[in-house]
């Protein structure tokens, strides 16, 4: 508990330090400790340590571990990896917020979720700027249409936008893509004032989110940092 603790404090120290550096307050950028492929012994002792916000990549995995966890009171959970429209709904019941939604059919099945069980489920938008082959996400000149698609159901609130960029040794190769993100995020506001909600943008990770906070970001998803080495399932 005390590694993990420490590591936790550690993050902070860095995230507070990036933001501060660019006159951003620290509080208003929410850290995401990201848990996939640790088991929930080490989710719990995160929230031991006063972290609130957790992230998982798996629907399956998550629901091994949520229902078992959210006797701790204050747990906010975020689905950050990719939703195949046939787990939306387990992932409507377990997520508090879906960083991934990419198309407006993902988006008609979390609202029908959603809805069926009364709950207002926090949704982003997962926009694509690296094309990757193995990443996900929606291409810059459809976030719009998924958008206002968004708006027009019902159980869903959307709060901005999220990004995974390619891995680059060198964090500071990542920064187009954050800026690029950012940019998006204001050239849709400029258009429809209010269109994303809270306006969020969720990007950077492990390596990078210093250079995500200093680029904009609200949301950073950090695990490794946190827990250490990814455990191979």
């Amino acid at each position: 508990m005390d590694k993990i603790a420490g590591n936790i404090r550690k993050v902070r120290e860095h995230l507070a330090a990036a933001a501060t550096a660019c006159g951003r307050n620290p509080d208003d950028i929410t850290l995401i400790a990201v848990g996939k492929n640790f088991p929930q012994d080490c989710i719990a002792e995160a929230a031991a340590a006063g972290q609130r916000h957790f992230g998982e990549n798996r629907v399956q995995e998550a629901a091994g571990k949520i229902p078992h966890l959210n006797v701790a009171q204050g747990l906010t959970w975020h689905m950050i990896g990719h939703l195949q429209t046939n787990k939306a709904q387990r992932a409507a019941e377990l997520f508090d917020v879906i960083h991934s939604v990419d198309s407006i059919k993902l988006a008609q099945k979390l609202s029908q979720a959603a809805l069926a069980i009364g709950k207002s489920l926090a949704v982003l938008i997962q926009v694509d700027l690296g094309h990757e082959a193995t990443k996900f996400g929606a291409e810059r000149s459809q976030v719009a249409g998924i958008a206002g698609a968004i708006l027009d159901l019902g159980g869903l609130r959307l709060d901005g936008l999220m990004t995974i960029p390619p891995f680059f040794e060198d964090p500071e190769l990542a920064r187009p893509y954050f800026a690029a993100l950012r940019q998006l995020r204001q050239s849709l506001e400029d258009e429809r004032p209010g269109l994303l909600g809270r306006g969020h943008l969720s990007m950077g990770m492990s390596h990078d989110f210093e250079v995500a906070v200093q680029e904009g970001a609200t949301m950073v998803r950090v695990g490794t940092a946190i827990f250490g080495e990814r455990r191979l399932n």
